[in-house]
């Protein structure tokens, strides 16, 4: 593919993100079930749902412009993916693959965050208001999920979190 325009760039970023969302998708029951935490497992629980309507977000856009949002492999999201798989497989404490989940989670949570803000700068410069507006959503979910599993690894004020508790289970 040649990236000859801004709104090439933009749709083979949207492509991206896309594959990206389908990866996700079948990915996070997977992490759900490998998750012994019950908040952690109520976060991927809710983030699959996220992302299956990120994805028809995504699919309205490619409507809009008359196109199809199939085609491309995330090649980044298919190594993250492959680094939490590797977690999911291994043997040891629950609650130190619990902090590993997250910390593979986190590093989803990040590309997805880079990605849709990038995707959205480019439908804002190109005029597509509506667009980033949508785009924008998104990024904020994404962010708020983040923000969740940064709660579920250090706690707060009143609970340990599970890297806290990771510690322990060293002790």
């Amino acid at each position: 593919m040649k990236l000859n325009s801004m709104e090439m760039l933009y749709a083979d970023k949207l492509k991206d993100l896309y594959s990206a969302e389908q990866q996700i998708i079948e990915a996070l029951p997977k992490m759900a079930e490998a998750a012994a935490a019950k908040e952690l497992k109520q976060g991927f629980q809710k983030h699959l749902k996220q992302s299956q309507a990120q994805a028809k977000r995504i699919e309205k856009i490619f409507k809009g412009l008359g196109e199809k949002p199939d085609g491309k492999t995330c090649e980044a999201m298919k190594g993250l993916i492959k680094e939490g798989q590797e977690i999911i497989k291994m043997k040891g404490d629950p609650v130190v693959k619990d902090a590993a989940l997250i910390g593979a989670a986190q590093a989803i949570e990040h590309y997805e965050i880079a990605g849709y803000g990038t995707a959205r700068s480019i439908a804002a410069q190109l005029g597509f208001g509506d667009v980033a507006d949508i785009l924008q959503e998104t990024l904020d979910e994404e962010w708020e999920m983040n923000e969740q599993l940064n709660r579920l690894a250090l706690g707060d004020a009143s609970t340990a979190g599970i890297n806290e508790e990771a510690m322990m289970a060293e002790a």
